[in-house]
């Protein structure tokens, strides 16, 4: 089974799938190996790519917290955030003037399209009307939770200022019920306690009946450290952080350099 982050990872800087990475994928699907898509991205935003690959994969969205067939639609996993995390997220955000935004597995609800809903706004524009992200804006962010209760994954915030990121971070995992994760440095990103890659690829590992050897994981950030641990064969992409290639097995090429078909063509084909 290969694992693959998205964005820096599998993803180039036009965020697209390289015809390199395409095609390696495709003779790796055609040997029977299970490929996975492991993402922070809404599923509904994941499943785009995963598409135009043309593959058959469970697709990891919004770090763990939901596994996901697009073929048969069937959910294989997931962990809706307590509504007492979503609600503390809320409410430190505001204290910091900053906009939290929750996640469903399709919609992304925020009081105000800015930073992450806006990067989804503008990427929609570019989308046919089937593929886009939902973005719904509310008046009040605290009833959605109780509105869509059920249906909430993920909590997160997006800005510049690093300090009162990391205010939220250290704050909100006080509630000792959290895994937290930054997939770039300008977010911060709020699951259930115990939801990350890692412990999403494991759960899948053990539906297919593959080994933890038989897992190639390949990343770039804090959030997939989780998953290089895990698996078998842990990849850092040469772009990654240094704390993600300081904990990898082996470090391929950058995500403009078909990292991820370099990884496949060493040790899968």
């Amino acid at each position: 089974m290969v694992v693959m982050d998205m964005d820096y990872t599998l993803l180039n800087k036009n965020k697209e799938v390289s015809p390199g990475n395409k095609e390696a994928l495709a003779e790796a699907a055609k040997k029977g190996v299970h490929l996975v898509v492991a993402t922070g991205r809404i599923y509904s935003s994941a499943r785009f790519y995963t598409r135009l690959l043309g593959i058959n994969t469970p697709i990891i969205a919004s770090n763990g917290a939901i596994i996901k067939e697009d073929v048969t639609n069937k959910i294989m996993f997931q962990s809706i955030l307590l509504d007492e995390v979503a609600l503390e997220m809320i409410r430190l955000c505001k204290k910091k003037g900053l906009y939290c935004h929750l996640y469903s597995q399709d919609t992304v609800y925020t009081e105000k399209i800015i930073n992450i809903s806006r990067r989804y706004y503008d990427w929609n524009q570019k989308l046919n009307p089937e593929d886009r992200i939902n973005i719904r804006v509310v008046d009040s962010i605290e009833r959605t939770v109780e509105e869509e209760k059920g249906k909430i994954l993920k909590a997160v915030v997006v800005d510049d200022d690093c300090e009162k990121l990391a205010y939220i971070r250290e704050n909100i995992k006080k509630t000792g019920k959290v895994s937290v994760s930054q997939s770039l440095k300008d977010n911060l990103e709020v699951m259930n306690k115990g939801i990350n890659k890692g412990n999403a690829i494991k759960i899948l590992a053990e539906i297919y009946g593959i080994k933890r050897d038989e897992i190639i994981a390949i990343g770039d950030n804090e959030n997939d450290i989780s998953m290089i641990e895990y698996a078998g064969l842990g990849v850092a992409m040469g772009n990654g952080v240094e704390a993600l290639k300081e904990k990898a097995d082996y470090v391929t090429g950058n995500y403009d350099e078909d990292g991820v078909a370099q990884v496949i063509r060493k040790f899968v084909l």
